[in-house]
């Protein structure tokens, strides 16, 4: 069955800073893997286990029980920057996230996530500003990503959450699910299939 995604929506998880790349992401000593299957252990592992987000007290984002089973990422400005690993997005994914806002994102980093499904969205940055405020006063808000529309919101804010024409259309229609548009017509790939000689 083709999956179509016009909607995100669940807790959020604010990760500040800009420039973070795909190193940070998912170590380089993880990519040895033949599979990701798994690779959500890893997201973020080297700063996790240092200890004190960004020069802090606090635990880093997806280890702070507040952010627990978070589905949307807010991100700042150049987000999955580096090198074109595709495990970046896959672990950012199976950790549990469905969708990610920021200010903007490595042009890679975007066409993998497109890719597996995450839709990444950008918003101005005084917009992210607020969802940020919003989603530190009350991290139990629920945060809505409408891919279809073109917006974010949390409580009574919204805004405007842009994303490029095509990659709307393919979550919209699922054409991002190239696996599931070719097992909904299995049946036209057997009967192309047959009448090709070198399969007879």
């Amino acid at each position: 069955m083709i999956h179509r995604i016009a909607r995100v929506e669940g807790r959020a998880l604010p990760l500040p800073g800009n420039d973070i790349d795909t190193d940070r992401i998912i170590p380089a000593r993880f990519l040895r893997s033949v599979s990701f299957d798994g690779m959500e252990k890893h997201v973020f592992e080297d700063e996790r286990k240092a200890g004190g987000y960004r020069g802090t007290n606090r635990p880093h984002p997806f280890d702070d029980p507040r952010y627990a089973r978070a589905s949307v990422m807010v991100v700042e400005q150049n987000f999955g920057c580096g090198s074109s690993r595709e495990h970046a997005p896959q672990a950012i994914q199976r950790w549990g996230i469905q969708a990610i806002v920021g200010e903007s994102f490595a042009e890679i980093f975007f066409g993998n996530s497109v890719m597996i499904g995450l839709p990444c969205l950008t918003a101005d940055a005084a917009d992210l500003k607020e969802i940020y405020a919003r989603i530190a006063a009350d991290p139990q808000a629920t945060m809505v990503v409408d891919v279809e529309n073109g917006t974010c919101s949390i409580g009574d804010f919204t805004c405007r959450a842009g994303i490029p024409a095509r990659a709307r259309d393919a979550f919209l229609t699922g054409a991002w699910d190239t696996t599931g548009m070719l097992l909904d017509r299995f049946d036209e790939v057997r009967q192309t299939a047959a009448r090709l000689p070198y399969l007879n």
